[in-house]
Formats: structure tokens, C-alpha cells, sequence
């Protein structure tokens, strides 16, 4: 792993012994050495289907298709058939969330869905770097927007806004317009109560409420997070301690919670699972997986701490790829109120849509003590910050 003991369930195992894991990894999960590996979670994406798409016909000059259903504030593209009915997609999202969006998008525009799932955003771009001279996705889809910035900085993302983006807050939308705003959530700790009622509650330690409270020596060992070379959750969260406390005390606290971290997982929403079953007394990970896991009745709970981070969930159209009009027309159909609802549902993110309700279970955005988040600077950093971060745990 990092540096540090490997967690005793992989995420092929959990994936095929617990039907937890699709749900909970947000970006996936993968316990071999090499952290950035892709997870082989496919669907009909055979080397076949990749050498199809990079000779595919060319591309229409309208967009194609519309998504059923949607209401009339919501663009349509032109009314001109695809010359393909096929989508490859590059997925950071959690595997029932992908597969229910393969689903609804089928029945709404006819298009095929063909999806790589890779355990991170992080992941998903180094495959579209490799890429880069032989496109084999047309899009990519999930994880914070801080990735797609790098790439569309290299030249590898196609400029395209969305006539929906107009209904979206501009915060939410790439000024250059390479990549698309749709979902957002707020990082928290995941707490397995039962652990924590037995092991530290007699101590007299009480329960976490702010990202200090975890350098308590108590949780040495008992505390996972994800990597920020990998998991765009575990970059946020780096990136979070550095804005809230400055530099120099910023990276103090990293160096000291890594005395306390038994391993950094691939993926934000690996430590969910872990803690779930009981490996680790708490870890941190995205607030609506967390929720999402409770309410499958593990004794777990989400705290969400002062002055925490939030995401920005991306997608962006893969430069050079065979199907960009499809591409396109899956951008317009994320962007409606009706994928907004139906995502805010089945992953308890925050839409970006200002009528789609707050996910149930989950406290208001506007009652979240967010830190001040230099979305920029956070992007300008990150190449920096995760080389410093490798460094200071060794690997």
C-alpha cells in the first residue's frame, strides 16, 4: 500500500462477498501495491470495443439525442440522429450509481453506455494521460473537478458548454468550459460506534468533532484515509488542512495524523467499508456515502467537522474520443433536474441544481462549517502537494 500494513479485505473481495462495497467505495477500491491500478470493473468495455471507438466515424456537427422526461426549462440538443449509439465512459463513482446511470440513460436517449470503473479520479486521469495519443474513452465522469483541471491543461479535455450549464450557479461551471459541474458533498469522518463505545469511550475520549481531535494518540492505528495521489477525496482533504490552518501548521498536522493512520487507501470511500465491518474505529470519507452505508443498519455514524471541505463532482468530454456528440448529449442529460433528482436519491450527494431538494438524511449545505476553499489555488497546488505528501509517508 502506502507505506504502510494493507487492510485484511481487498476491494475484489468486498465487492463479491458484501454487496456493501459498490455502494460505499464513491471512487472505488483496490488494496494491491500499486494504488493507482484500475479496478476491473467493466461492462462490455473489451479491448474489441476500445479499438472500435478510436476508429469510429467522424462526429456530427449538432448534438445528439435528448434525455426523456425532461422539463422545458431543460436544453435539448438537435434533432439529429448519432451516427453511433455507444458512449464509452472513464467512471469514479461508485458502481450502483454507474450502473443506474448506464440504465436511465439508455432508456432515455437510446445510447449504450460502455464503462470502465476505475477506483479514483485521480486513477481515471492517469488513464486518459496514457491515453493521449489513442483516445479509448469518450468521457469521464465523477470525482473532484481539481483532476479535470490538470487535464485540460495538457490539452486532453474537448471545450464544450452545455446549453443547461445556464441553470447550473456559475461556481459550479469551468469558466473555459472543459469541465461540468453536477454533484457536490462535503468530507466527514466515519465513526463505527460499537468500536468506539468499547475501546475509547471508557478512556473518557469523546466523540471527534473537529479534524484536531483525531491526532488524539488513542487512535493510532484505528484511523484510515484515502491517498491524495489517488482519491480525490484524500487531496481535498490534504488540501483542506493546508487552508484552514496555513502551510507551515497545515503540514505539521498531516505529519502528525500520519503517526496515527494504519494505511491510506486507493479510494475516499474505502475507509467506509473497512470501518463498517469493524477493521477501524473511524475514517474519513465523503458524508453521503457515509449516510448511504448507515442506512444499510451498520453501527456507523457521520460526523461532519467544523471547517471541512467540499467537492466539486466533474465530467468532462475526453478529448480525440470516437463519440463526442454523444459525449455531448450525455453533459445536456446530467445537467437536467430530473438526472439531478435521481442522482441526489441513490448517492445522497448534493446536486448542483438549485430545484433538486437536499439529500435525505443529510444536514442542509447551508449549515455545513466549510472551510475557505481556494478551488484555483487547491488546483494550481495539487501536482506539489501530493509530491510533498508521498514523500512524508515514505512511498
Amino acid at each position: 500500500m502506502f507505506n504502510k500494513p494493507r487492510a485484511r479485505m481487498g476491494g475484489f473481495v468486498l465487492a463479491s462477498a458484501f454487496a456493501l462495497t459498490a455502494m460505499l467505495s464513491g471512487c472505488g477500491s483496490d488494496n494491491s501495491n500499486n494504488g493507482s491500478t484500475a479496478q476491473a470493473s467493466t461492462n462490455a468495455a473489451s479491448s474489441q470495443t476500445a479499438a472500435n471507438a478510436n476508429t469510429a466515424g467522424g462526429k456530427n456537427a449538432a448534438d445528439a439525442g435528448t434525455a426523456s422526461g425532461n422539463s422545458a426549462a431543460d436544453a435539448a440538443p438537435a434533432d439529429t440522429a448519432p451516427k453511433s449509439d455507444k458512449l464509452v465512459v472513464y467512471a469514479a463513482l461508485n458502481e450502483d450509481d454507474i450502473v443506474q446511470i448506464q440504465k436511465q440513460f439508455k432508456a432515455d436517449t437510446g445510447i449504450n453506455i460502455e464503462y470502465i470503473r476505475l477506483s479514483g479520479a485521480g486513477d481515471a486521469s492517469t488513464r486518459v494521460q496514457a491515453e493521449k495519443n489513442n483516445p479509448q474513452a469518450d468521457i469521464m465522469v465523477g470525482g473532484s473537478v481539481e483532476f479535470y483541471d490538470g487535464l485540460s491543461d495538457q490539452g486532453l479535455l474537448e471545450a464544450y458548454t452545455s446549453p443547461n450549464a445556464k441553470e447550473i450557479d456559475a461556481r459550479f461551471n469551468d469558466p473555459k468550459g472543459f469541465w461540468q459541474g453536477w454533484y457536490m458533498g462535503v468530507l466527514g469522518i466515519v465513526l463505527n460506534k460499537d468500536r468506539f463505545e468499547k475501546e475509547l469511550a471508557p478512556k473518557g475520549v469523546k466523540e471527534p468533532q473537529t479534524w484536531d481531535d483525531l491526532l488524539d494518540p488513542n487512535y493510532k492505528g484505528k484511523f484510515i484515509t484515502s491517498n491524495p495521489a489517488t482519491a480525490g477525496g484524500g487531496y481535498i482533504f490534504a488540501a483542506d488542512q493546508l487552508f484552514r490552518l496555513g502551510d507551515e501548521k497545515g503540514w505539521d498536522y498531516l505529519k502528525k495524523l500520519n503517526a496515527n493512520v494504519h494505511h491510506y487507501t486507493p479510494a475516499a470511500g474505502d475507509g467506509i467499508t473497512l470501518t463498517a465491518t469493524g477493521e477501524f474505529l473511524a475514517g474519513m470519507a465523503w458524508a453521503h456515502d457515509i449516510v448511504k452505508a448507515q442506512k444499510q443498519g451498520y453501527p456507523i455514524k457521520v460526523v461532519i467537522p467544523k471547517q471541512t471541505a467540499f467537492e466539486i463532482g466533474g465530467v468532462g468530454i475526453v478529448k480525440g474520443g470516437a463519440n463526442t456528440d454523444n459525449a455531448k448529449t450525455f453533459v445536456d442529460w446530467l445537467l437536467t433536474q430530473k438526472v439531478g433528482e435521481m442522482n441526489t436519491k441513490m448517492s445522497n450527494r448534493y446536486s448542483v441544481r438549485g430545484d433538486v431538494a437536499p439529500p435525505e438524511g443529510m444536514v442542509k449545505i447551508e449549515d455545513v462549517d466549510l472551510v475557505n476553499y481556494d478551488r484555483a489555488k487547491a488546483s494550481a497546488m495539487k501536482a506539489d502537494v501530493v509530491q510533498k505528501f508521498t514523500d512524508m509517508i515514505g512511498k
